[in-house]
This record gives structure tokens, sequence and C-alpha cells, in this order.
């Protein structure tokens, strides 16, 4: 039998904001500090965090990559935006784990950050296109790291970036009040929705797909700033992170616009030819499949116009 591997702490759990029971902001300061320079990660790449379960040594240490939402200029700490798992399927869970360190407990990261879901990776550094960030829950972290970088950057607004986040209570719209304060002050749109609203929320409500439903989506627009009809790959790049069926949901509903999907196989299944490029990209926490069964017709017919 191999015995557990126990990880060498090199971090500390600097800070953590509790939003709910089961939803918090951890920051990790490394022991040799974070990487100087503000390229030594792209925004929207993660890294590996970990944790040793010292109440059962006998089971080792876990580790999991995690998408960093602090920005590559911040070199005080990194921080994540984590969601407790409460019904997880690993003997030894890290969210559990994590949920049980006070500030100043040891951790292990490791600074190897890795990833494609970045801007670079997926248009040109001068497309000039919105970029429409859609993010369910925690998915907004590697936007978070996005947006942050872009406001630290030389550039003066915000206007081409869109953060369309969901959450299902108001008090899980993590990030709200600096994303707010980025919208009055830098341009940015930023369009948050909660799908279980009480009598304090005044804001949309529902999924965050739900601003694609086809009744819903010249709203949308509006909001975005784009004309009637313009939300598609000539005008924007959409970017989307989260669970399985957020992505599916907002595929189903942007094909008909003429985005492309940036995943070669799945726009293969599609019979979009290997040259059309991407305007569709994601990053998927879980591991179910994406099977988007839309009849792709009316996709092609879109894109051929």
């Amino acid at each position: 039998m191999v015995a557990p591997t126990r990880l060498d702490d090199n971090a500390v759990l600097s800070a953590r904001v509790d939003l709910s029971p089961t939803l918090a902001i951890f920051r990790v300061r490394p022991d040799d500090g974070v990487p100087v320079g503000d390229a030594w990660f792209t925004p929207g790449q993660y890294v590996t965090v970990g944790i040793n379960n010292d109440a059962r040594p006998e089971l080792g240490g876990v580790e999991r990559p995690m998408s960093i939402a602090s920005a590559p200029h911040e070199h005080r700490f990194l921080e994540f935006y984590i969601r407790r798992i409460t019904d997880p399927v690993s003997a030894n869970p890290l969210t559990r784990l994590l949920w049980g360190c006070p500030v100043g407990n040891r951790l292990f990261v490791r600074l190897r950050p890795k990833g494609r879901f970045t801007i670079d990776d997926t248009v040109d550094r001068d497309d000039r296109r919105m970029r429409v960030l859609v993010a369910a829950g925690t998915g907004l972290a590697p936007f978070m790291s996005m947006v942050r970088s872009a406001a630290y950057s030389a550039e003066q607004t915000l206007e081409r970036y869109a953060v369309l986040h969901g959450a299902s209570f108001a008090h899980e719209l993590g990030y709200r009040e600096e994303l707010e304060e980025l919208s009055r002050s830098r341009g940015l749109r930023y369009l948050p929705t909660v799908s279980r609203p009480d009598d304090q929320w005044h804001g949309d409500t529902g999924r965050v797909d739900d601003f694609f439903r086809p009744q819903r989506i010249g709203a949308t627009e509006h909001l975005l700033g784009l004309r009637d009809g313009a939300l598609g790959p000539r005008e924007a790049v959409v970017y989307v992170c989260g669970l399985r069926g957020t992505v599916e949901q907002v595929l189903r509903r942007l094909l008909t616009r003429g985005f492309i999907p940036g995943d070669r196989r799945l726009r293969s299944a599609l019979g979009f030819a290997e040259s059309v490029p991407g305007s569709l990209f994601w990053e998927q926490y879980d591991r179910e499949p994406i099977t988007v069964s839309l009849d792709d017709t009316d996709a092609r017919r879109q894109h051929a116009k």
C-alpha cells in the first residue's frame, strides 16, 4: 500500500473573508513572496493549492487547481474565490479542510501557473471587440484577475469589458462593491443577477445565462452599450466560467447569434470549418462533458451573414 504524501508547507493563509457558510475569499502569502514582475502569470490562469490533513494524517495532503482572482501586479498575496463542497466525493476533500483553517494556518501553493483560458491565448492582442465575461458563482475568479489587470494597465476605460455574474443570493455576489466602483469610475459594464432574491434585492433576477434568453437578449444588448442585434462575434468575444449547465446554456443561446465555440472538437461536431476562428471560450469547473444538441442550422446561417 502506497503511503500518503504529505505536502511541504510553503505558504500561509494571510486573510479570509467569509461571504456565507460555504463561500469565501482566501488570501495566501507564499513564504518566498509572490513572484516579482507583472507577467509571472496571465490573468485567467490557475495554480495548485494544497493542505495537509492534520486531523487524519494517514490521509496525507490534498491539492487542487484554483483560479487566481488577484492580478499579476499584486505581490502581497495570491487571492482565491472558493466555494465549500458540501457533498464531496473524496475522503480527503480540500475545501472542507480549508474551511477549518484560521488565518495564520500553513498551506501549500505550487507557483507554476497553468491554463489557456486567457485573452492572450484566445484573441489577438490588438483585438478591439468587447470582452463579455460570464460567470456563475466562483467562476468569477479568473475574470476578477482579468479586470483588475486591465484596470491597472494604461487603459483609461474598461468600457470594452463586461462582467455578468450570477449567484443564488445577493450576499454571494462576491466582489460586488469593487465591481460597482469600477463601473462608476472606469466604465466597466457590470451586470449582476440573483436567482433567489429577497425583498432587499432590486436588481436583475434569474441565472446568469438568462441574460441571453431570446426574450431578454435585446435588453442585455442595451446594458452592454450595443445596438439592437449587435451581440455577435463581430462586436464581442464571450468567455464563460462555471459548471457545465451554465456553459451549455450560454452555448445554446449564443450559437444562434453566430458565436463559434473555441473548443475544436465541439466546433467540428457542430459542422464549422477548422479555419473559422472561435469567439466563445469557457473554463469548466466540473468534468461532465459538454453536450450541445442544438440544431446547428441557425448558427451556420447566422455565421454566413
